[in-house]
C-alpha cells in the first residue's frame, strides 16, 4: 500500500531530473562552440611561417637600415671690417708703381696722357686733333713735392669733339680744383703754351673721339 503511493512521486522526480540533463547537454553544446543551424562557420586563421623557421613560430620583422643625411655645412663668416673703396690718388701723391724710366708699351697708363699741342680741323669736322705722348707716373724726387709724368714712346694724335666735356686746374684757371672751361679757351691756352705737357684723364665716345679731358692735378 505504501508502495503504490510512493511510485507516482519518484516517477515526477525521475521526468525532472531528465529535463534538467537534457538542458545542460543543450546549453554545453553551444559554449563548445557549436554553430547555430544555417551561421556560415568562421574562417580559420593561419599563420604563414618564414622559410627555414620552426612550425608554429612567426618570423621577425625584417631590420630597417637607418638613412643618414649628411649635415650642412654653413660657410665661414669673414671676419673684420668689409673693404671700403677709396678714392683715386691725385698726381702728387702717386708712390706705389711709379716709374724711373720710360716704361714699356705694356706699362703705360690706359687712361691718360700729356698734352703738347693741338692741331685745328676743317670746321665741318666738329673736332681738332690733340698731340699727346703716353706714359706713366715717374717717382718723386726729394727735393720736389710733385711727381714727374714720365713719356715714351712717339707722339700721337687723338680727335678731341668740340662739344667735349673739359676740365682744367692751375695753370690754366686759377684754382687747385677743377674748372669746368671750353674746348676753345683749351685751345687757346696750349696754343700761348705749346709743349707743356699737362697730364689729362681722357675717355672715348661710340665714335673713337674724346669726349671728357680732366685735367690732372699736379703740384
Amino acid at each position: 500500500m505504501n508502495a503504490d503511493r510512493l511510485r507516482p512521486a519518484g516517477l515526477a522526480l525521475a521526468a525532472v531530473a531528465l529535463a534538467g540533463a537534457l538542458t545542460a547537454c543543450q546549453g554545453g553544446g553551444g559554449a563548445a562552440g557549436g554553430a547555430a543551424p544555417g551561421a556560415p562557420a568562421p574562417a580559420a586563421t593561419t599563420a604563414t611561417a618564414a622559410p627555414g623557421a620552426a612550425a608554429g613560430t612567426t618570423a621577425p620583422p625584417a631590420a630597417v637600415t637607418p638613412t643618414v643625411v649628411p649635415a650642412v655645412k654653413k660657410p665661414a663668416t669673414p671676419k673684420g671690417p668689409a673693404p671700403t673703396a677709396s678714392a683715386p690718388a691725385k698726381a702728387g701723391s702717386r708712390t706705389k708703381d711709379c716709374v724711373d724710366s720710360p716704361p714699356g708699351p705694356d706699362e703705360v697708363d690706359p687712361d691718360e696722357f700729356a698734352l703738347y699741342r693741338i692741331e685745328e680741323l676743317d670746321g665741318s669736322t666738329g673736332k681738332v686733333n690733340l698731340v699727346v705722348q703716353h706714359g706713366r707716373w715717374g717717382c718723386a724726387s726729394k727735393d720736389s713735392d710733385g711727381v714727374p709724368f714720365v713719356g715714351t714712346g712717339e707722339e700721337s694724335r687723338w680727335a678731341l669733339d668740340q662739344a667735349a666735356y673739359v676740365t682744367a686746374t692751375n695753370p690754366i684757371v686759377g684754382s687747385s680744383t677743377n674748372q669746368r672751361i671750353g674746348v676753345q679757351e683749351l685751345i687757346d691756352w696750349v696754343k700761348a703754351h705749346p709743349d707743356s705737357g699737362l697730364v689729362f684723364r681722357y675717355e672715348t665716345g661710340n665714335d673713337g673721339a674724346i669726349h671728357s679731358l680732366e685735367q690732372v692735378f699736379a703740384p
